[in-house]
């Protein structure tokens, strides 16, 4: 099963589409890259990683890297970066692939969650 990782702004349209994809997959565990937790999100594999946008984008990449160390077993996790500003997508993604982890961009349309 796949690890979801996303990032997380404050926008309720990007927020709901965020929710909605957690609702309609199995996911082993979710980890959710916010400044603070959305109480319209609830699922019991949730993790939120809690940061600051106001760091410098290499600083919150390695932040951000640093709280999924050893997290994620599988070689690759399903991302979603639908929500969140540009710094925040640029910092989860640098992240990630900083972790050696592939990435599968995923996303919520019409037909059910797609791979991008």
């Amino acid at each position: 099963m796949t690890s979801l990782i996303a990032s997380l702004g404050s926008e309720k349209p990007t927020v709901a589409h965020v929710a909605e994809l957690i609702k309609r997959e199995k996911w082993e565990k979710v980890y959710l890259i916010s400044e603070s937790k959305h109480s319209e999100i609830k699922a019991d594999n949730i993790e939120y990683i809690i940061i600051s946008q106001n760091a410098v984008l290499s600083d919150l990449a390695e932040e951000i890297r640093k709280k999924l160390i050893g997290k994620i077993s599988d070689i690759e996790a399903a991302v979603n970066l639908i929500s969140g500003s540009g710094k925040l997508n640029m910092a989860v993604l640098s992240a990630v692939l900083k972790l050696g982890l592939g990435i599968r961009l995923v996303a919520l349309t019409r037909e059910g969650i797609k791979e991008v």
